[in-house]
């Protein structure tokens, strides 16, 4: 996800720059594209792959990127905040400003939303396969914002592990608390993408 958040940012961040999307004609375009270089980003979540676009004029390296620039904290914020409790804007705006990048607009804003939230379903639906002989469910409170009001809620997140060691994220559930029937709900729904051993 942090690769995915960090490509579609560097995307709209160089619509600026060229003054037009990707194969948009626009009067306003002042340069294009022309393709992209890899590059790994080390972060305390893993190495993530990212690609860095390249401009006909001029060369485009984000400041996010730079050593020892705290915005790999930006980008969790980001994603956090999409998922927990949808992202207004100003909020996503001003991570995006914290991680040195110049603002967005509310339609690019709304785009990357969308986005990630299709990224996020799909991880939390995805057929869980194989065997997952250890299972550690846990929640944790939050603060969100619920109809103009802040309220505290229950991040119940499943991890698990395979007979090879592998640990992985099986799930996560933002319910109102940890009453017995949202663990009920949050283990079913473990159970019903396929959950064994």
């Amino acid at each position: 996800m942090p690769g995915f958040v960090a490509d579609r940012l560097m995307a709209l961040d160089v619509d600026q720059l060229c003054g037009a999307g990707a194969h948009e004609r626009s009067t306003g375009r002042v340069n294009h594209r022309n393709g992209y270089r890899p590059r790994r980003w080390e972060t305390r979540a893993g190495t993530v792959d990212v690609q860095l676009p390249k401009l006909r004029k001029g060369t485009y390296f984000p400041e996010f990127l730079e050593p020892r620039r705290a915005s790999e904290k930006a980008m969790t914020a980001v994603i956090l905040e999409a998922y927990i409790q949808g992202v207004s804007t100003r909020s996503v705006d001003d991570l995006v400003k914290a991680m040195g990048m110049t603002g967005i607009s509310k339609s690019q804003v709304s785009r990357l939303c969308v986005e990630i939230d299709e990224r996020v379903d799909a991880f939390l639906e995805r057929p869980l396969e194989g065997e997952w002989p250890y299972l550690w469910p846990d929640a944790t409170y939050i603060k969100v914002r619920r109809s103009g009001r802040i309220v505290s809620v229950a991040a119940i997140v499943a991890v698990a592990v395979n007979p090879d060691g592998r640990r992985e994220v099986l799930g996560i559930a933002i319910q109102p608390s940890e009453a017995e029937v949202f663990w009920d709900e949050c283990l079913r729904s473990l159970a019903d993408r396929g959950l064994r051993g």
